[in-house]
């Protein structure tokens, strides 16, 4: 009986202090990254601002080639709903553009469905650079549930590396294409 107990004990233990240490930890959570593109506000600003254009650079659309994909409104505008239903990695939810301020920034909203229920607010902020450049800065906060929130301490190293990988992505192709 007593091996028992001790090898309860040995499996409950880390879920109880997973569980413990989530009440201590907050629930929302905030990144960003940044990259300078070597290309005029405009040029950049107008790629960026059509969803669509994330199958070319967002390396979480494109975990899932074959992913469906299902499309509301007219893409680069206030109210755009671009929704997808893929695999494991890409998962299914919804983005729809929030807010434009022309040149400056583009604010949307991520409605997760699959691996799990959540909501994100990403922000693309754009500042002229020099004549040629800008500077794009990639925001994503979100807030997670008891008992999830015990992830939140490693989101900015998690999801960090993607729009690092995402804002390379696009740099490189705005780069070519004024070339």
């Amino acid at each position: 009986m007593t091996v028992v107990i001790v090898v309860l004990i040995v499996i409950a233990t880390p879920f109880i202090i997973l569980f413990a240490s989530a009440l201590f930890i907050d629930r929302a959570y905030s990144l960003y990254r940044s990259v300078i593109i070597n290309a005029p506000i405009e040029v950049v600003f107008n790629y960026l601002k059509c969803i669509k254009n994330q199958d070319n650079f967002n390396v979480w659309v494109m975990r899932d080639p074959e992913m469906k994909k299902d499309f509301n409104g007219t893409d680069g505008t206030v109210g755009f709903c671009y929704a997808w239903d893929g695999n494991k990695k890409a998962g299914k939810g919804e983005q729809e553009i929030k807010s434009i301020k022309d040149n400056e920034r583009i604010e949307a909203e991520i409605r997760f469905e699959k691996p799990f229920k959540a909501v994100a607010h990403t922000v693309f902020d754009l500042e002229r650079e020099g004549e040629n450049q800008t500077r794009i800065t990639w925001s994503m906060a979100s807030r997670q549930k008891y008992p999830m929130n015990f992830m939140n301490p490693f989101m900015n190293s998690l999801l960090g590396k993607d729009l690092e990988i995402s804002l390379e992505n696009l740099k490189k192709i705005l780069e070519e294409k004024k070339e």
